[in-house]
């Protein structure tokens, strides 16, 4: 088994394909009007509008409505990053900061309201720990 992806739903497709665009530094692609992925080497991010929640079940998504996962995106430099980002994000959760596990971590929503962790193994142990993964 491999993961495959993390799919947001959203009732504003196009204004959350530009704000990840601008996060991640990568153009979406998109193979239906309805859809959206951003392809990383670690993973897919993919974005769908509401609209195509039918597909898998009335009532089995609700955009905008996230309050269990974070997406997390490993960066060489969570400052940098923060510094770069800090004028396209309105709601910081937390300023970069070093935790207990030893990444350093910055937290923001995104416009739909879904957490967003950007994160780098900073401490010895938190290095080791994610040597070998992309």
């Amino acid at each position: 088994m491999n993961f495959a992806s993390v799919r947001i739903i959203t009732d504003d497709l196009d204004r959350l394909v530009v704000f990840y665009e601008k996060v991640t530094g990568v153009l979406a692609k998109r193979p239906a009007p309805v859809f959206a992925e951003f392809v990383l080497p670690s993973c897919t991010l993919a974005i769908g509008h509401s609209q195509t929640v039918q597909l898998f079940g009335a009532g089995s998504a609700r955009a905008a409505d996230n309050h269990t996962v974070i997406i997390e995106f490993r960066v060489h430099d969570v400052d940098a990053e923060y510094a770069r980002l800090k004028p396209l994000v309105d709601d910081w959760v937390q300023e970069p900061n070093t935790m207990p596990w030893g990444n350093r971590s910055a937290l923001f929503r995104d416009p739909d309201g879904n957490l967003v962790n950007l994160f780098a193994p900073v401490t010895e142990e938190a290095l080791e720990r994610f040597s070998g993964r992309p």
